[in-house]
């Protein structure tokens, strides 16, 4: 990926790599690579959920706690949805759709989530986000609020 000064727009620059911690994060995420999936995220990580501030100092637990939140009939997660809301040279927010679903591809959750990826010491990752999700169990949200109802998943 060239660099902000090649190209000369640094927040064109700063989106595409936002986007690609985003399929890295999706990729990791459902190939269960734990290694992989926490190279995408900025430690401490923080998420905002509920009225609490989660915070992983490492990565050590997270995604024993990422199983946890989703339930036991979690198989795979897709990023339906994923809008730019503020890109800088360091930092773009982004608004995400994400969806849970079981191994039939059955619809578990669905919600949306405001993300922060920045560049921290040269690396693009998620530093922290604010979700509507809760804890496995949640109620799904309909087709189509907030998302292109006919669009297809992206599947990683």
């Amino acid at each position: 990926m060239p660099s902000d000064t090649q190209t000369g727009d640094p927040c064109k620059d700063s989106v595409q790599a936002a986007l690609a911690v985003m399929a890295a994060n999706i990729s990791a995420l459902n190939a269960r690579d734990e290694k992989a999936f926490a190279e995408t995220l900025h430690f401490p990580h923080f998420r905002l959920s509920g009225g609490r501030m989660k915070i992983w100092e490492t990565p050590d637990d997270y995604f024993t706690d990422f199983k946890a939140r989703a339930g036991g009939d979690w198989h795979h997660s897709t990023f339906e949805d994923i809008r730019v809301v503020q890109a800088g040279a360091d930092k773009i927010h982004l608004d995400v759709q994400v969806g849970r679903f079981g191994e039939n591809d059955q619809l578990l959750t669905r919600f949306r989530s405001l993300w922060v990826i920045a560049r921290i010491d040269g690396k693009w990752a998620a530093q922290l986000r604010s979700t509507f999700a809760e804890d496995s169990g949640q109620k799904t949200v309909p087709e189509g609020i907030g998302a292109d109802a006919g669009r297809p998943r992206a599947r990683g």
